[in-house]
């Protein structure tokens, strides 16, 4: 298996497929890379290298104590980025994954990107406030830790039985197999891991980080997305890029990657090729 090591040891699992102009694929909570088999595999397939890496705590990197909040988070973008010596990088993240990558720009620049792309993404900021009344009601997410906390099994089960790919739709059926991917991944992450990143995606404000955006980004956003919802990410993270382009995906769920791999593959593979034109 393939690792980087951060500044402070953690051991950063990632899966390195195909050649060519780098693509790098950031996960959502509380998944790890194989969540993103579809694209990563269709994308090589087409001429990239694709990166993907499980989030320290995730998957097979370390389980951390510490740093599980989004600076650490994308100083360990970083640290995958300098170590493999990317360049000219379409960074990509999807729910908290979008995190991730917005506050790797914020914090590190764009000397290594060329393009980015937010997919089903918390940017700019999740949770309601004064100043975001928009938000999502902090409740939510003390119900989210009150479930990791009380059964998390379970907790997984009910997100993919029911909103995350939008299984809770009339006339929505998600595979079995779909569903217990999602668990069984959710279920590799650390306890304390899983529980710090509520906090980290919900609370976190990405909106002066979206304000450094200065290449080419693409935003992507289900219009029925009970997660994140639209006019919450997608939208808002769009009109905050300047120059960025937002598909809408009618009626879909969070789990875009999943529920509509084929769609989401084309676009990425249609925005990479707009770069190497």
């Amino acid at each position: 298996m393939s690792f980087v090591t951060t500044a402070d040891g953690t051991q950063i699992f990632y899966k390195d497929w195909g050649s060519g102009r780098p693509v790098v694929l950031s996960h959502g909570w509380p998944l790890n890379s194989d969540s993103w088999e579809a694209q990563q595999l269709f994308l090589a397939n087409n001429g990239y290298r694709v990166i993907a890496h499980d989030r320290r705590g995730h998957g097979r990197s370390t389980q951390t104590w510490h740093g599980n909040e989004m600076d650490t988070y994308a100083d360990d973008l970083h640290a995958l980025i300098e170590q493999l010596e990317l360049r000219d990088v379409t960074v990509v993240g999807f729910s908290t994954g979008g995190g991730e990558i917005t506050r790797y720009i914020g914090r590190h620049g764009t000397a290594r990107v060329a393009q980015a792309v937010l997919v089903s993404a918390v940017p700019p900021l999740m949770v309601r406030g004064d100043d975001n009344p928009n938000g999502v009601p902090v409740e939510v997410f003390y119900g989210l830790r009150a479930g990791s906390l009380a059964d998390r099994s379970q907790l997984y089960r009910d997100l993919a039985d029911g909103p995350f790919f939008g299984n809770n739709r009339p006339g929505v059926q998600i595979s079995e197999g779909v569903r217990r991917a999602f668990w069984l991944q959710s279920m590799a992450a650390g306890h304390r891991n899983a529980y710090e990143s509520i906090a980290a995606f919900s609370a976190t404000d990405f909106r002066d980080d979206l304000a450094k955006f200065d290449v080419p980004t693409l935003v992507i956003h289900g219009d029925d997305d009970q997660v994140v919802p639209f006019e919450v990410g997608g939208k808002a993270s769009a009109a905050l890029v300047k120059g960025a382009q937002l598909i809408v995906y009618p009626g879909a769920p969070h789990g875009i990657t999943d529920t509509h791999k084929e769609q989401l593959g084309n676009d990425l593979l249609t925005f990479l090729k707009e770069y190497d034109a």
